[in-house]
């Protein structure tokens, strides 16, 4: 039997303008609450029918981003993550995540 190679996704190149990090990408300004209009919907694709709370929309450092999500997990009492601006808890916490952001001044639909 032969053995199948494995290809390795890593290449070796001397090139240093090959490897750019994603550092070297700016991150625009946080804006503020009362200025972000961030929407609040249930999500289950790709997720074998477990529902998620999705908040979509918010415009600003990825830091900034994590705190929020971090209020909000606190809040409800749940896990979740953020990615990509995009904040994800686990379950359905529409209409108390709402209510929450609301109070933090941000424009939610």
């Amino acid at each position: 039997m032969k053995k199948k190679q494995q290809q390795s996704p890593f290449v070796y190149s001397t090139n240093p303008e090959l490897m750019k990090t994603f550092d070297d990408i700016e991150e625009c300004e946080t804006l503020e609450p009362s200025a972000q209009k961030l929407k609040v919907k249930l999500d289950t694709k790709q997720r074998a029918g477990k529902v998620v709370t999705l908040i979509d929309g918010f415009v600003g450092k990825k830091e900034d981003a994590e705190i929020l999500g971090k209020l909000l997990k606190t809040k409800c009492g749940t896990g979740g993550s953020v990615k990509d601006n995009q904040i994800l808890l686990q379950g359905d916490y529409k209409t108390k995540v709402i209510a929450l952001l609301q109070q933090l001044q941000y424009k939610v639909s």
